[in-house]
């Protein structure tokens, strides 16, 4: 695995050189760890935490203070990764003066190496406020998690002639703006390949297809742990909620049984 820090700079690089950017949503040290020893390039601590971690429905109860909880510990698992922290639901929107005030309490307090935030044009004075702040941005376009109650539902974004021009008009102000790359989720390939060779920043998708110049994943669907739901855009590299249940009940078995601990076990 390369030992070389992934940066910020380094990352539009890797688009330069053709070369396809791995990213993966990590929650805590222990999955961070394991995820950044696998030789992942980005781990984002995603508001998705609202649904794989706490339960909910869907992203918009995620509070600041959570994620921010959440960064502190993928933080000390990270060595080579690059860090991004979601900005969750009214953390950025109402103003830019508080999103900056946010988002430095993500890279202040919490480590990350960047921030992600989700809406095309109305929020380049946004972007723009945090990036001559110092602070990196990457966009997210298409299928905005946070904005589920405007579009009623988790269906494919960009079908139609105007929405796909939309979004490629979103990409281009964003990245006039000063992002350092875009999430595109949810989005004919078709639409994310012209959004890919428009931009001169990477592009990172989500259910976009196999045109961008990197992919994530929520780290739960890829392993198999979150079960109540699966898009199809994921690709299933584990099945460990099966594995996890029956170790669990093996463990259960044995201590109803007496077979553990074992004398061996014992002090």
């Amino acid at each position: 695995m390369p030992e070389t820090k992934v940066t910020v700079p380094k990352l539009v690089d890797m688009k330069r050189q053709g070369q396809k950017i791995a990213a993966l949503t990590a929650y805590d040290a222990l999955f961070a760890q394991l995820l950044d020893e696998a030789g992942v390039d980005l781990l984002l601590v995603g508001d998705s935490l609202g649904m794989v971690i706490q339960g909910h429905d869907n992203t918009l109860p995620v509070t600041l203070d959570e994620v921010l909880y959440h960064t502190k510990a993928v933080r000390r698992g990270i060595k080579r990764a690059l860090l991004v922290a979601d900005m969750p639901f009214l953390s950025y929107q109402i103003s830019p003066e508080e999103a900056l005030r946010n988002a430095g309490r993500l890279l202040k307090e919490g480590g990350a190496e960047a921030v992600k935030l989700e809406g095309g044009k109305i929020l380049c004075e946004t972007v723009r406020r945090l990036v001559q702040s110092g602070i990196p941005v990457m966009g997210h376009l298409g299928l905005t998690p946070q904005s589920i109650h405007k579009f009623g539902g988790y269906g494919v974004r960009g079908k139609s002639r105007e929405e796909s021009h939309e979004l490629l008009e979103d990409a281009i102000a964003l990245e006039e703006a000063g992002a350092f790359a875009i999430v595109l989720e949810k989005i004919p390939s078709a639409v994310a390949r012209e959004i890919t060779q428009k931009l001169n920043v990477p592009t990172i998708g989500i259910g976009a297809g196999p045109h961008c110049d990197g992919q994530i994943l929520v780290t739960h669907d890829a392993l198999g742990l979150f079960e109540r739901f699966r898009p199809k855009f994921v690709r299933r590299y584990a099945e460990l909620a099966t594995l996890i249940r029956d170790s669990c009940r093996r463990y259960v078995e044995d201590v109803r049984q007496g077979n553990f601990p074992s004398e061996e076990e014992s002090y």
